[in-house]
């Protein structure tokens, strides 16, 4: 068996099969409630996003429609030019954000805490109820009071 064969056979065992990339169903199991003022003969067009279906085979590649298709009560919302749908599954994003925030207020209480030197010496305490008298006899002007349990 010549190489080519060999690489063609083990090639086509790997690939996968047209149904391996078919579209997910988004239906939900609860059905939604009639409403009484549509059309009973309308078809029901499931809540599925055009922007989930394949990108070709379609006549009017750019909406993914056909001719005759019909079209969705919300066709603003599930056409190809609404909404995008999510890239990262929201229970996922939603993860990556809590790491995210996790991650920045774990690197501020390291600067606050970890990082910040004390202080050299202790700051200064003036006698007399802060000396308030001797600056003007205003409380605003008030220095910082002495701690009177250091006092002998």
């Amino acid at each position: 068996m010549s190489l080519i064969a060999r690489r063609a056979a083990r090639v086509a065992s790997v690939t996968r099969p047209a149904t391996a990339f078919a579209v997910r169903s988004r239906a939900y199991a609860v059905e939604p409630a009639k409403d009484p003022e549509t059309d009973d003969d309308y078809p029901k067009v499931p809540n599925v996003s055009r922007q989930y279906l394949p990108a070709t085979g379609w006549q009017d590649p750019l909406t993914r429609r056909n001719f005759g298709d019909p079209v969705h009560e919300q066709d603003e919302l599930y056409s190809m030019w609404g909404p995008d749908i999510p890239t990262i599954a929201p229970h996922i994003a939603l993860r990556h954000f809590t790491y995210a925030v996790i991650s920045f207020v774990s690197f501020g209480f390291l600067v606050k805490y970890a990082l910040t030197p004390e202080m050299p010496a202790i700051r200064r305490e003036y006698p007399f109820g802060g000396l308030v008298t001797e600056l003007g006899g205003m409380d605003a002007n008030k220095a910082r009071v002495e701690d009177e349990s250091d006092v002998d």
